[in-house]
């Protein structure tokens, strides 16, 4: 055990005084994944229209970019952290579109709020979404108050609450 914990010391740079590009690069990721796991845990709603795959990813590549231009050492390691994020991110990108499953994980999944005009409260527990949440997501995003006319109404992955009015 103390052997692969000292692999990892030495591959993240932890004992280092100065961080090389590979080590950085690994860093840049391992925290990518780690963020994209803490955002995907939290409350769905917080990140307004953006998945937390692409929340994570503005931050840390404003974060590292920025200590490229603000920090005066180490600024080739820094630039390859921010371009291995990149990659990553068109690559995790690429993998939801391609694989379903995964882009449940990454990007989450759409949840049914209203079906046939009855209110699903499983799903609004899960959501953390109270009933004035949705009866003010009808009125703007549908134009109505009343739950019953509503045929289906879905919390997508965006965060945004989308309806789907019955035929009067």
């Amino acid at each position: 055990m103390e052997s692969i914990w000292a692999e990892v010391v030495s591959l993240l740079g932890l004992d280092a005084d100065q961080l090389n590009a590979w080590q950085m690069s690994l860093r840049a990721a391992l925290v990518y994944v780690i963020g994209v796991a803490m955002v995907r845990l939290g409350d769905q709603r917080f990140i307004g229209k953006y998945s937390a795959f692409d929340v994570i990813m503005a931050i840390m590549i404003g974060s590292v970019l920025s200590r490229a231009i603000t920090n005066p050492e180490d600024f080739f390691p820094k630039l390859a952290a921010a371009v291995v994020l990149v990659v990553m991110h068109y690559a995790f990108a690429a993998l939801a579109f391609h694989t379903t499953w995964f882009g449940s994980l990454i990007k989450g999944k759409a949840s049914k709020l209203v079906i046939d005009g009855e209110i699903q409260w499983d799903a609004m527990r899960r959501a953390y979404i109270s009933e004035k949440d949705l009866k003010g997501a009808l009125r703007e995003n549908a134009g109505v108050n009343d739950v019953s006319k509503v045929k289906e109404a879905r919390l997508e992955r965006s965060g945004n609450i989308i309806a789907i009015l019955k035929d009067d």
